[in-house]
């Protein structure tokens, strides 16, 4: 069995104990990460000819391809002076890129485990971002709170995708927009489509991306490599390939032989 996929698999049986699995497994893996390099945990993506990168400060690059990701989800909207959420914050890179780059209002980056809160307290302090733990399928927060909600390579764990969406929607402003991508496994894309299709969100773009996260998984594959094994014991340093999904792992040939598949969305909701 593949161990990163453990909480997925332990969701489907029951959806409290998931939730228990997923912050053990989190909080397991960054234990290595003793000089705080792992921000991001997404597989990334790259641009296969189109649009120039976005431009990054010397201390982001080593992330380029994991920021693109959020780069390509928030491409079109309007970010400056809005109120952002993104469920799911995991060790805060996302958030952080967006409260600096993006000149929103305010940033808060919302996660299951607190562990992980404490971390990106501690370690993301921007005037206008804050961290708190909370349930994506039950959101701390009142009616129409925010402007924009982004949820990256999270929602594959939700016990109920439903009630995450009728969440999203609940929190934002009339004509707010949910920025959302994920990959899911087989059928599991068409279901995800009627799943939208059945919130009450509009959609203002749908993209498939797989060819772009598989090539970031590529472009990436060396800098993975060399953190996992030097920061990683080898009695683990395999699990730590296949969460990272380098060459040669189930995960890889997953996106690889398209059994996997990536997508990425622009919801809107209502204005009225």
């Amino acid at each position: 069995m593949q161990l990163h996929r453990v909480p997925y698999l332990v969701y489907r049986v029951s959806p409290g104990l998931g939730k228990i699995s997923v912050r053990i497994w989190y909080q397991h893996i960054t234990r290595f990460d003793k000089q705080h390099e792992m921000i991001f945990m997404n597989y990334g993506f790259a641009g296969i000819g189109g649009a120039p990168p976005p431009a990054l400060l010397g201390q982001d690059e080593a992330d380029r391809f994991c920021i693109q990701l959020y780069h390509h989800l928030t491409g079109g909207i309007e970010m400056a002076g809005r109120d952002v959420l993104e469920v799911g914050s995991g060790r805060g890179g996302g958030s952080s890129y967006i409260s600096r780059y993006l000149g929103p209002r305010s940033v808060t980056g919302l996660d299951v485990a607190s562990r992980a809160v404490d971390y990106c307290a501690k370690h993301h302090v921007v005037p206008n971002l804050r961290f708190v733990q909370g349930d994506a399928e039950s959101l701390p927060f009142g009616g129409a709170s925010y402007d924009v909600v982004i949820n990256v390579e999270s929602s594959h764990y939700y016990a109920s995708m439903p009630r995450f969406l009728s969440e999203v929607r609940r929190v934002l402003r009339p004509g707010g927009f949910l920025l959302f991508t994920d990959f899911r496994a087989g059928r599991g894309i068409d279901t995800l489509r009627q799943q939208v299709a059945g919130s009450g969100f509009e959609v203002v773009r749908e993209e498939l991306i797989t060819a772009n996260v598989l090539r970031a998984l590529q472009l990436d594959e060396e800098r993975k490599l060399e953190l996992i094994n030097s920061k990683v014991p080898w009695l683990v340093r395999k699990v730590f390939k296949e969460f990272a999904s380098t060459r040669g792992t189930a995960t890889y040939e997953s996106f690889h032989k398209r059994h996997w598949e990536y997508i990425s969305f622009i919801l809107r909701k209502p204005a009225a």
